[in-house]
């Protein structure tokens, strides 16, 4: 075991790999080093409550450190995310657990980490949700990542019916924007080239009572202006907070980027009003068509819940013919399953396991074929792909060496690169691509043009 290092295991959303990759630089900035789960003295895992049985997979993965680390009580094992929000102080029935984190606790992880390396048989619990968003501490700086995400708010006051994030997330508290900006500056200084913005409901970023009179609109504005910032995205807008400015800004700002991933989870009105998202089918057919009449050439991305309680046949129907209509590039597609807490869970016409798992089968059909469409449309144009490492499709390639990158809509495009060039000098950077091919998920392209 080596002394003063860390291991960081993450499940979830892009909130909760930025959460890690904060708290590792943070780790870092303190003196740390990053190891392997074997030989590190201290264990984050990092956990999610919105997916499927997610007590039972941080059960499964404290089991497997304890088994890497032979139990031993000199490793410190810190649980922290929404699971730890949920369960609380009944993870420390886990011996090696001895710090557990929520949500709003987790900008207190550092110090928390270094007094329990101290204290060796204490135990701390950090879950009290906190009146506002509460300012982490810098992590080391260091050469960027061609991403870097940084969070504009934490929390969410929608209470979606199937949805735990309220819970174990708190309440919405928005950042002040010049500490939102300051991250982006340092981001760029750093080498970053994309930025994207991170909230569990963006459109709503300062509506809240933290907020400092910037609109979400004026936070794109200003962000998009910082001198070095060649794409801007975001995610999770809500497509009932989404209004006309937000909209017309896609064919405003040329660095914002022509994707959106705009969750839909039902094409059903009924289901729609159920779930309590507060908008039906034709609204957000609406806002679709005024998001491509903005950039026409905008691809859109959602996710989907399947077999909601009292979910009929029919509804199920309306919510493919909305695919359809809108012609997702790609979705995330789930079954619907109980959160705690949460009202659906205690709906009483819950769908048969086996009826959910063929619709889901039938959905994620409909969505390869409308996903393979838009790829196919894309062979023959040219595009500029942000190049972000080496790619794993060098055995397709003839021998030569492939890079891996994205391209503004974030497909992945693997780039096939001259011979004797070994690619190193175009990560980070963008280069003009011609694309030659469509796989599966992904494309295939030659470099076409200028480096930069």
């Amino acid at each position: 075991m080596r002394e003063r290092s860390y291991h960081i295991i993450t499940f979830g959303c892009q909130m909760n790999v930025h959460d890690s990759r904060w708290l590792g630089s943070a780790l870092r900035r303190r003196g740390f080093s990053e190891a392997p789960l074997r030989e590190a003295e201290v264990v984050v895992v990092n956990t999610c409550s919105v997916r499927e049985k997610p007590e039972q997979k941080v059960m499964s993965a404290l089991g497997r450190i304890r088994q890497e680390t032979n139990a031993s009580p000199d490793v410190l094992v810190v649980v922290t995310g929404c699971v730890a929000q949920q369960m609380g102080e009944e993870l420390f029935r886990q011996p090696q657990v001895r710090l557990v984190a929520g949500s709003d606790g987790i900008a207190g992880a550092p110090q928390a980490i270094e007094r329990l390396l101290e204290e060796p048989g204490s135990r701390l619990s950090l879950l009290d949700f906190t009146s506002g968003y509460v300012e982490r501490e810098e992590g080391a700086r260091g050469p960027a990542g061609a991403v870097a995400y940084v969070n504009i708010m934490q929390g969410c006051d929608n209470f979606c019916a199937y949805c735990i994030v309220p819970y174990t997330r708190g309440r919405q508290k928005s950042r002040l924007t010049p500490a939102i900006l300051d991250d982006c500056r340092r981001a760029l200084e750093d080498g970053t080239r994309e930025i994207c913005l991170l909230g569990q409901n963006v459109n709503a970023f300062g509506r809240d009572a933290h907020g400092d009179g910037v609109s979400f609109a004026e936070l794109l504005r200003q962000t998009a202006a910082l001198p070095g910032l060649a794409r801007l995205r975001y995610v999770t807008p809500h497509p009932k907070d989404m209004g006309p400015e937000d909209v017309a800004l896609f064919g405003e700002l040329p660095n914002l980027c022509p994707r959106l991933h705009l969750p839909l989870q039902a094409g059903s009105d009924a289901v729609l009003a159920r779930m309590g998202r507060k908008y039906d089918a034709a609204r957000f057919v609406e806002l679709a068509d005024a998001l491509r009449a903005a950039r026409p050439d905008l691809a859109l991305s959602t996710d989907l819940i399947v077999g909601f309680p009292g979910e009929s046949e029919e509804d199920f129907q309306q919510t493919l013919a909305l695919m359809r209509r809108c012609g997702f590039m790609s979705s995330f597609s789930f079954c619907y399953s109980d959160r705690p807490g949460t009202r659906a869970s205690r709906f009483l016409d819950k769908i048969a396991p086996d009826v959910q798992q063929d619709r889901l089968l039938r959905l994620q059909a409909l969505q390869e074929e409308l996903g393979q469409a838009w790829l196919d449309a894309r062979v023959g144009t040219e595009t500029d792909v942000l190049i972000e490492g080496e790619s794993r499709r060098d055995a397709e390639n003839d021998g030569l060496k492939s890079m891996q990158g994205r391209d503004p809509y974030g497909a992945p495009v693997h780039v096939r690169l001259p011979a004797a060039d070994d690619g190193a000098s175009l990560i980070g950077r963008m280069t003009r691509v011609r694309i030659t091919e469509a796989k599966k998920h992904s494309l295939m392209g030659q470099q076409a043009g200028a480096i930069w």
